[in-house]
């Protein structure tokens, strides 16, 4: 275990060498002071015009071009290579928000990959933001005001149990499992409010709802 590379009181954004949308990238700018990319996500943030605070990763995709562009002291190279740049970073970077983007819509394994690491590492609060979905880890339980119809998932990564308010189909009494019954397209029938009775379980909702969980995770923190 490397140890913390960045330390942050405000969120920070991180980026992966998936494709990241525009419009994302410069509204998460708005909110994120710090940027930090995983390898070659160093690519976007430059192409934005913006030097990343620190590249993390194995270094084997980050293009030599854009390593050249970067200060020496912000780069820091894990060589191992028992988990991913993803995993590498969240491990790196303590700050009470990640919003992340560039880790979802490419390589499945990739991005398989990426949830194995929310649900291993449940001290982080990391929003994984796609081109039509949010996903995080559900942790403990969330509180989330979101408008009534809104579709929300949830995927268990382990077995899971947990008690839940203003859903069309409550999971209380339910065991939820990747190999047993999971949580897909619930409805949203009032204020949400979910407990877990242990890590693992994915909540996943519609980009739209991306203020309302970082909004949701402030009130936690606050």
């Amino acid at each position: 275990m490397n140890p913390v590379i960045v330390t942050s009181q405000e969120p920070v954004l991180l980026l992966g060498g998936g494709v990241v949308d525009a419009s994302d990238l410069r509204e998460a700018l708005s909110v994120c002071p710090t940027v930090v990319a995983a390898d070659s996500g160093a690519r976007a943030a430059l192409a934005a015009g913006r030097v990343p605070d620190a590249v993390i990763g194995d270094f084997d995709s980050l293009a030599a071009a854009d390593r050249a562009a970067l200060p020496a002291e912000r780069l820091h190279r894990i060589p191992e290579q028992d988990t991913t740049d993803f995993d590498k970073c969240l491990r790196s970077v303590k700050a009470p928000v990640l919003v992340c983007l560039g880790f979802s819509g490419a390589r499945l394994d990739h991005e398989l990959a990426v949830y194995n690491s929310l649900v291993r590492h449940p001290e982080r609060r990391a929003l994984i933001v796609g081109s039509h979905d949010i996903c995080f880890h559900g942790a403990s339980g969330i509180e989330l005001g979101l408008p009534v119809g809104s579709r929300l998932s949830l995927f268990p990564m382990r077995e899971v149990t947990g008690r839940s308010e203003g859903l069309a189909w409550p999971i209380d009494g339910l065991t939820l499992a990747p190999d047993g019954r999971v949580g897909t397209s619930n409805r949203v029938t009032g204020p949400v409010r979910l407990h877990f009775d242990g890590p693992g379980m994915l909540v996943i909702l519609p980009k739209t709802a991306a203020g309302r969980v970082l909004e949701a995770w402030g009130r936690q923190t606050g």
